[in-house]
């Protein structure tokens, strides 16, 4: 079928195997043009590897590490004349990729929060690998069906106690506007923390070492994101913030619990980048689209790729894993610094529909979030017609 991109919103409803592909093997290309990581693992559990961050970590793992990969996510995939998500793509080529070069690469695909993925997961160790040394959770969801009571429970990105109002940006049509939320009730803010709190990775924690399916000195490391002033009432102080800060708490929960096997959990808090996730928050998309500008001037500006080669490393395999004084990874610290917030914070004050284009990185988020679905690709002729039915060559059924 020939594939072009359908918009939704902030969601792309279709997805190019060929340009998943090409998004997959840059990302492969950069990782070996870096070279090997010293010390890095070699058995490794990505849960949320699909897309984003977690399909970074399982990139960078293979192919900066020669690492054997089990990768969890819940992806569509493809019918007769529908495509499948692009994380089901991504997996295709990442999978095709990693058996080229000899690797074990497996995945599986289903609910996450389930016990039934869970077991399965560990099956598949138990099988193929015997021990895992590093888990990343990596999961975004909206949603989880609890999976001992299948009470299911919604996410928001909503403030806390107060109206939000500020300026946004429709990044397809470029028009900045102001947006009002009101405030979520406590019963939304609780719901959030069960979706995307630390509640599920520690559930995962506990069976994998249950089951001994975990290495002396294993480690664990989530994903998070403090962010800017400016986003501050919508992420951090907001309903979401409040997810993350259980996340991050459930760090040091997870820590003691693998203390008699020498393992250790860390959360690391990562770049502001163009995912599915981010651009489905308010402000957000225009405070990316300032950041991108600031950053590629200074010649500081760095992809999900980027972002996890350096976290492994400089910071997870470099010897002493540095933290700040809440015991976080702190891999946002180029986006963070004084002159880069700065001047974001001078572009945000004076930023219009009239002026996006020339003093915001309006362009490279729009190009950033169709390659998300594979599309934007000038080395793919999307006119011609491409196998949407393709299968994930290690998927356990």
């Amino acid at each position: 079928m020939i594939i072009k991109p359908r918009v939704r919103g902030f969601i792309c409803l279709t997805a190019h195997p060929e340009g998943c592909e090409k998004n997959v093997t840059n990302q492969i290309d950069f990782t070996k043009s870096k070279g090997e990581i010293a010390d890095g693992p070699k058995n490794v559990l990505v849960i949320g590897a699909s897309t984003g961050f977690g399909l970074a970590s399982r990139i960078v793992s293979a192919f900066g590490s020669d690492s054997s990969t089990i990768g969890v996510f819940f992806e569509k995939p493809p019918m007769e004349g529908k495509p499948a998500t692009p994380g089901w793509y991504n997996t295709v080529a990442f999978e095709k990729e990693a058996h080229a070069k000899g690797l074990y690469a497996k995945s599986i695909n289903g609910d996450a929060f389930s016990n039934e993925i869970k077991q399965k997961t560990i099956d598949l160790i138990k099988s193929d690998l015997k021990k895992i040394d590093l888990v990343i959770y990596s999961l975004a969801s909206p949603r989880k069906v609890h999976p001992d009571t299948q009470q299911v429970y919604n996410s928001v990105i909503k403030p806390i106690g107060k109206t939000f109002e500020n300026k946004t940006v429709d990044f397809h049509s470029g028009t900045v506007s102001n947006v009002v939320i009101e405030p979520c009730t406590e019963e939304e803010v609780n719901n959030t923390i069960e979706v995307m709190g630390g509640d599920d990775w520690e559930r995962w924690i506990d069976v994998l070492k249950k089951e001994d399916v975990l290495s002396p000195e294993c480690l664990t490391v989530a994903y998070s994101y403090v962010g800017p002033e400016v986003t501050t009432p919508i992420y951090r102080n907001g309903s979401i913030g409040r997810a993350k800060d259980h996340l991050e708490q459930s760090a040091f929960k997870i820590s003691e619990k693998l203390k008699d096997i020498d393992g250790k959990a860390y959360v690391s808090v990562n770049k502001a980048l163009v995912t599915q996730a981010s651009s489905a928050i308010p402000v957000i998309p225009l405070y990316i689209s300032l950041l991108y500008k600031a950053m590629k001037e200074e010649g500081v500006h760095e992809g999900c790729i980027e972002q996890i080669y350096r976290l492994f490393e400089t910071k997870l395999f470099s010897g002493e894993i540095p933290t700040d004084e809440k015991g976080r990874i702190r891999i946002d610290d180029w986006e963070m610094r004084p002159d880069i917030q700065e001047k974001v914070s001078q572009l945000w004050d004076k930023v219009t529909t009239e002026n996006i284009g020339e003093i915001a990185d309006l362009e490279g988020y729009r190009n950033d979030f169709f390659k998300l679905f594979g599309f934007g690709y000038d080395s793919i002729d999307y006119d011609v017609e491409v196998n949407e039915l393709q299968e994930i060559p290690g998927l356990v059924e």
